[in-house]
């Protein structure tokens, strides 16, 4: 089998994984924001080994059968928004300390707004609306500064990761 073979077929394995990680939302109330970082854990596995555009295809394939298949929509849709994440952040962590965290910060920042705004305002789900409106603007803002406080961490534990992946693949 020649190495275009082995990637496509890593590639598939590794999207199909991450397609079943994206059905277990429901199961857990914090498995909305759980299962996204989970679903991204794939592209990290598989950076190191494929090329950019079939990152960006096993992104697409698992964005799109989150959506379609997970029954959990608003987690499918923080995917949408943040799950390319792994991708674009080696781009991002060449740049100054403090360029770098204001990017990913801004970066994260957008993303949520937007496939919230468009959640809330578009598609709005009776069950989304009626959480959202229940809590109240103040909570809903904490919520998203909680949010930034997490993909930091989230960030850091990706950093950690990959410098543990390419300290295995070395020695």
């Amino acid at each position: 089998m020649n190495r275009a073979s082995k990637d496509i077929a890593l590639c598939g394995l590794l999207c199909a994984l991450a397609v079943a990680v994206m059905s277990l939302g429901t199961l857990i109330p914090a498995a909305t924001f759980c299962c996204p970082v989970l679903a991204s854990a794939a592209l990290v596995l598989a950076r190191p080994r494929v090329a950019n555009r079939l990152l960006w295809a096993m992104y697409a394939a698992i964005a799109i059968l989150s959506l379609l298949l997970a029954p959990d929509k608003e987690a499918a849709a923080v995917f949408l928004a943040l799950g390319y994440y792994p991708i674009v952040r080696p781009v991002i962590e060449r740049k100054k300390p403090l360029v770098r965290w204001c990017a990913k910060l801004a970066l994260f920042y957008a993303a949520i707004c937007l496939v919230y705004a468009a959640l809330l305002f578009v598609l709005r789900p009776a069950e989304l609306v009626a959480e959202f409106d229940e809590m109240g603007k103040i909570m809903a803002l904490a919520l998203l500064g909680l949010g930034g406080v997490v993909f930091v961490l989230y960030d850091l534990a990706l950093g950690v990761w990959e410098r543990r992946l390419a300290t295995r693949r070395k020695g």
